[in-house]
């Protein structure tokens, strides 16, 4: 029997860091996670610790590897959370907590840029009208150069999660153009005519390096043995090749803290409120990540003081041919399609009725609706509507939520073997950057299973265009409340 050679993919998540040993057949020799905390503190800041990550990047290669051969282990590829900044000194060393993609503290610096980029500049720049948020780069970089000018001034490099965790263990400087949509065109280069409007920010970036280029040698936990590791890209991208995406007309759904959304087409179109990327290794890709997936499972699970796990069962009670309570998702504002920092979050439709269940289901049921506004918007980027769909992430391990997304977006979801397909990405992008695989293609056809497929219910659908109407009303009409809240957070 032929020992093949193995690849480590590594996921930077939003709550947890997973690591996966693969072999060349995507086959799963080792998977381990580490969680770590979130700290969200008052005025829409949101922040982690980045050497939390470095910890636990430690700890689950430690585990992944136990039993085997480190010279087993042929290359190494990473991905992580984008939207999530962290300022860092010539060292590489964090100067301030990570500045988290939940993270609204920028949000008037982010109107100021935004006002001053014509419509003629977005188009030529990204090719739809994309809007610059509380998330962007470099309204971050200006809000520490008004806030903590200190800070500013001793920053070498603001990384994304990923490269940071290159720098710690490779020692390399370097990110790649994906994961840099924002200030990145078409010509998958840096837009000088938008970074220059804010000062000092261009040297402050990394070189860009392809997703395959091999950018240095990576440590393997506290083995101490070092093998190639790939520039790598964000967690979306590593989820699309992971879950199975390898030419047009494909999409997928990918259910983590929050929901990602993306489809391939023939051609560039993009939309409104939707990511249309840089044509890269041979695909179209418009994507849109939501603000709270599995994050409104998470928050209303603390909140009557159950686990996901139950939350998810607790659901299965309730009865989805009777009467719907509608829940809105907007927890932390919402991202594609709306890009609405205020909007905020809601039940509507309670009465004496209304059990534990009903609150489970309609929050299920709200995260589905939110992905539904966002497919809209993407089947209009793509040009058409994309009739399957792979379905990947921690969320679609639940039954119920997969055949409730299916249900709700009228679309047959494919879930995939393996869920963590961030890691399975990773992985994949490492074995094309040593030569085991020709190319991402290649990987993705060689490495990618299908678990089951959840058909769409016929008779939920009267139900999910009811609901999905009223889900559009009621964001609109709560609007308003969404800026009171916001405004008494700020004068408090």
């Amino acid at each position: 029997m032929v020992e093949y050679e193995l690849f480590l993919g590594i996921d930077i998540g939003t709550t947890t860091v997973k690591a996966g040993l693969f072999d060349v057949h995507g086959s799963v020799v080792a998977h381990a996670a580490y969680r770590y905390p979130t700290h969200r503190l008052c005025n829409g800041v949101v922040e982690q610790d980045p050497n939390d990550w470095v910890k636990g990047i430690t700890q689950v290669v430690d585990k992944v590897i136990t039993g085997i051969k480190g010279d087993r282990v042929a290359a190494v590829g990473l991905c992580s959370q984008v939207n999530t900044d962290v300022f860092v000194d010539i060292a590489g060393n964090a100067l301030a907590p990570a500045i988290t993609w939940q993270d609204n503290r920028a949000a008037a610096e982010a109107l100021s840029l935004d006002r001053n980029i014509s419509d003629a500049e977005r188009q030529c720049w990204w090719g739809a009208p994309l809007p610059v948020g509380a998330s962007h780069i470099l309204a971050r970089m200006l809000w520490m150069q008004h806030h903590k000018p200190d800070i500013m001034s001793a920053t070498h490099r603001v990384l994304t999660p990923k490269d940071f965790c290159l720098r710690a263990f490779a020692g390399v400087e370097v990110a790649d153009p994906i994961s840099n949509f924002f200030i990145v065109g078409a010509n998958l280069t840096y837009i000088d005519g938008l970074i220059e409007r804010v000062e000092g920010a261009r040297r402050r970036l990394a070189p860009l390096y392809s997703f395959t280029d091999i950018v240095g040698d990576f440590e393997l936990g506290s083995s101490g043995k070092r093998v190639p590791v790939v520039a790598g890209t964000m967690d979306a991208w590593s989820g699309i090749f992971g879950s199975g995406i390898s030419r047009a007309g494909q999409g997928v759904y990918m259910s983590g803290t929050s929901e990602i959304l993306a489809v391939t087409s023939e051609q560039r179109i993009g939309a409104p409120g939707v990511v249309t990327f840089p044509t890269a290794v041979g695909l179209n890709v418009s994507a849109g990540p939501t603000q709270s997936g599995g994050d409104s499972i998470r928050w209303w699970g603390e909140t009557v003081g159950l686990d996901v796990a139950s939350v998810l069962n607790l659901a299965s009670e309730a009865d989805r041919s009777h009467r719907p309570i509608l829940f809105l998702p907007h927890l932390e504002g919402e991202r594609a399609p709306l890009w609405d920092t205020d909007i905020r979050g809601a039940f509507i439709g309670l009465d004496s009725r209304t059990k534990g269940p009903d609150y489970a289901l309609a929050v299920m049921e709200g995260v589905a609706l939110s992905a539904r506004l966002l497919l809209n918007s993407l089947d209009q980027a793509a040009g058409s509507s994309v009739p399957r769909i792979f379905h990947a992430g921690g969320g679609a391990q639940s039954d119920l939520w997969a055949q409730i997304r299916a249900d709700c977006l009228g679309r047959t979801l494919d879930r995939v073997a393996f869920s963590d397909v961030g890691c399975l990405g990773a992985a994949m992008m490492a074995s094309v950057g040593v030569g085991a695989h020709p190319t991402l293609n290649d990987a993705v056809l060689s490495m990618t299973k299908i678990d089951r497929s959840f058909e769409p219910i016929h008779r939920f659908k009267d139900r999910y265009d009811d609901m999905f109407e009223a889900f559009l009303n009621a964001k609109d009409a709560l609007r308003p409340i969404g800026k009171i809240v916001k405004k008494r957070e700020f004068d408090a």
